[in-house]
């Protein structure tokens, strides 16, 4: 079973990464799947009925599209294809701070130790670190910097204010 970094331990990976799904035929029924978001649009109905479904977002799907189904859906993954593609950091703080997603955010794709920490500054609670890279090593990155001066979903309060004493509501 693949391994992957979900809140800040290593552990194995339940869910299965359905790339490819574009039926209700592609997905397995007695176990946890991801499916895209071009399939979950289609077959909702069906899907949301289902128990362990999640949902993985391109980098040119709009977060917006699943607005309506964050209270429910347990997991929700955010693609990275290239490690230079930035547009996943943005879909992460929407599902967090507009839409109050509270379930697993996960990253895949092209997911390296030098993301780590700001991925998790933006929401990312689970990270599927590359094949070819080394996990143990990789968790370090969570770690790569002690404090960030701006506000972030991890941190909501920004470095002056809490130097200052002040609380996230006086933000």
């Amino acid at each position: 079973m693949p391994l992957l970094i979900k809140d800040r331990a290593i552990v194995e990976d339940r869910w299965t990464l359905l790339r490819d799904a574009a039926s209700l035929s592609d997905v397995p029924i007695n176990r946890p799947v991801i499916v895209p978001l071009a399939l979950w649009q289609v077959e909702h109905d069906v899907l949301a009925g289902r128990n362990a479904v999640g949902v993985w977002l391109k980098p040119s799907d709009d977060p917006e599209a699943l607005a309506a189904d964050v209270a429910n859906l347990p997991l929700i993954a955010i693609d990275f294809p290239k490690f230079v593609d930035g547009r996943g950091y943005s879909s992460a703080r929407l599902l967090r701070e507009k839409y109050r997603f509270g379930g697993e955010l996960r990253a895949i794709g092209d997911v390296l130790h030098d993301q780590l920490y700001y991925l998790r500054q933006c929401g990312f609670d689970a990270f599927a670190v590359q094949a070819d890279h080394n996990i143990a090593e990789a968790i370090a990155g969570l770690d790569d910097f002690s404090d960030n001066y701006q506000s972030t979903v991890a941190r909501p309060v920004p470095l002056f204010r809490r130097r200052n004493g002040a609380s996230a509501s006086d933000a």
